[in-house]
């Protein structure tokens, strides 16, 4: 028996071969992990791009940190890349759409592979950072990189380490019709770059400042060299903040957040290491309720007891 294949059915299996092939398309992007990244305007010309305050995972993609990005009238200057090549390259695409500004400089605030991983999808001609910044790069982004698979697994296809090679110095910059200053601290890991942008007052703190997000400190300095560095930011001229991680905010209010926690944890911590309690004890510590809303807080004294406590109890056995 012959099947005849009228025109109409011929028309009725190609729409339907067509819908096939969508699906399989459809499915295949849904498979390929993209960022859904949204930009947010704090202020004229100055936009903010908002995490998660969650961990990294292979749900999130590693996306937990805020970056940004400001038009000057005469280019756009990016705050950090993000955690993948991935997500610097849906960052980049963001920015296209909302200026036709070029991006002129990208600024990478840190070391840490959440802000610095996605400057692979952007000129290599446009990369700044610290100096110091950029040496701890080179030192721990290939273990930064291998750590970061196994948390976010195919979020990092194709990311390789890139060390900026152009270098940002603190002061005034002045493009267009932007003054940015340039602020060097050390709180978070040695070397860390807060820009304010003085034309709007739009302060990037970056991970200087988390605001009802655990900080990670397993990097700091010092919890007491940090705090004194948040006071100094707390007088600064700004009229909104940007943290590293968690909500923006237009007052004090993180700032008071963090020295807060940064005096409880130094405290907890020292006056264990003089009773002589073990990590384990510490890690145990019943946390305050004023920290109930900062996300991550029993997750975050266990690596903060983990990295630093044997200063503390150093620090008894010495008497310094």
């Amino acid at each position: 028996m012959k099947c005849h294949i009228t025109p109409a059915h011929r028309s009725i299996w190609c729409m339907s071969a067509i819908f096939t092939l969508l699906l399989f398309a459809t499915a295949a992007a849904a498979g390929g992990k993209t960022y859904d990244l949204k930009a947010t305007p704090v202020a004229n010309g100055v936009w903010v791009v908002e995490g998660s305050t969650a961990n990294f995972s292979k749900t999130n993609g590693g996306n937990i940190v805020n970056t940004g990005f400001i038009e000057t009238g005469e280019g756009v200057v990016v705050i950090d890349t993000g955690p993948s090549k991935r997500y610097g390259q849906a960052f980049r695409e963001l920015i296209e759409r909302h200026t036709n500004e070029p991006i002129v400089k990208v600024l990478v605030t840190h070391h840490h592979p959440d802000h610095a991983f996605g400057s692979q999808a952007f000129d290599p001609n446009t990369l700044y950072m610290l100096d110091e910044s950029a040496r701890l790069l080179e030192r721990d982004g290939e273990a930064f990189s291998d750590n970061m698979y196994r948390m976010i697994g195919d979020w990092m296809r194709g990311t390789e380490v890139t060390v900026p090679q152009h270098r940002v110095q603190p002061g005034e910059f002045q493009l267009g019709k932007r003054t940015l200053r340039f602020i060097a601290m050390k709180g978070h890991t040695g070397a860390d770059l807060v820009v304010l942008d003085e034309t709007s007052g739009v302060l990037f703190a970056s991970d200087m400042v988390f605001f009802n997000r655990a900080l990670t400190t397993p990097q700091t300095p010092g919890l007491m060299e940090w705090r004194s560095e948040i006071q100094q930011l707390a007088e600064l001229p700004f009229s909104i903040v940007v943290p590293g991680h968690g909500p923006i905010v237009k007052d004090n209010s993180a700032f008071l957040q963090m020295t807060d926690y940064l005096t409880w944890l130094d405290e907890i911590m020292a006056s264990s290491a003089a009773r002589g309690l073990s990590a384990a004890e510490v890690i145990s510590t019943v946390i305050p309720d004023r920290f109930a809303e900062i996300e991550g807080a029993r997750y975050e004294l266990t690596r903060s007891v983990t990295h630093l406590y044997s200063d503390y109890e150093n620090r008894v056995l010495t008497g310094n």
